[in-house]
């Protein structure tokens, strides 16, 4: 049976069977039911390659990091994540490097990660553990994007809009008009700089 460890673009976990392209890290959020039972444990939510210098782990053992999976980076950030610094290096650093451009450089003397974090962190969850989203026209949003439509998720990609699900995407008839956006706000605004996350289309 499938662990409660897929990840959907509402920061949601599931139990089905379908594979990720990437794995993310909140910190240790399982029972020793290996069941979710809070939506994180700190705020350094990474995204890390699958297989990295040969290590191996049994998913969800007792009293180490929850293994959350993603069908991709344009999933991933969505939900809040951000590249790992280590497994995804070279990621890590254009991902950062977009970040200064955007949004400045960190204070003096403060970790770039961290840093982010501290900003990402109230633009992807709520006090409470809900899902941030804000409002937005679906047209001015840039590729990458993934916004909520009747309780779906879509992404927006190349001009065109395609319904996201745990196996891939479909195109769909474009959607017009207000809608709430998934991706969190400070991410958003570096996909409208011109930098753009990996999709499954």
């Amino acid at each position: 049976m499938p662990l409660q460890n897929r990840v959907d673009p509402f920061g949601a976990f599931h139990a089905v069977p379908a594979r990720g392209s990437l794995m993310g890290n909140r910190g240790i959020l399982h029972d020793g039911d290996q069941v979710p039972r809070r939506t994180h444990a700190h705020r350094n939510w990474v995204t890390c390659r699958l297989q990295f210098k040969h290590r191996k782990r049994a998913l969800m053992a007792p009293h180490r990091y929850t293994e959350l999976f993603f069908l991709d980076e344009a999933t991933a950030f969505a939900a809040g994540h951000r590249p790992c610094a280590e497994c995804r290096r070279e990621r890590y650093k254009s991902f950062t490097a977009a970040w200064r451009d955007v949004h400045g450089a960190p204070p003096e003397g403060a970790p770039q990660g961290q840093s982010i974090d501290r900003v990402l962190h109230p633009a992807r969850i709520a006090k409470g553990g809900g899902k941030v989203s804000y409002l937005a026209d679906s047209t001015s949003l840039p590729d990458g994007t993934i916004f909520a439509h009747a309780c779906s998720a879509v992404l927006t990609w190349q001009g065109r809009h395609f319904a996201w699900g745990f196996d891939g995407y479909r195109p769909i008839t474009a959607i017009g008009g207000p809608v709430q956006v998934l991706t969190p706000k400070p991410i958003v605004d570096l996909f409208a700089s011109g930098w753009r996350p990996d999709v499954a289309v």
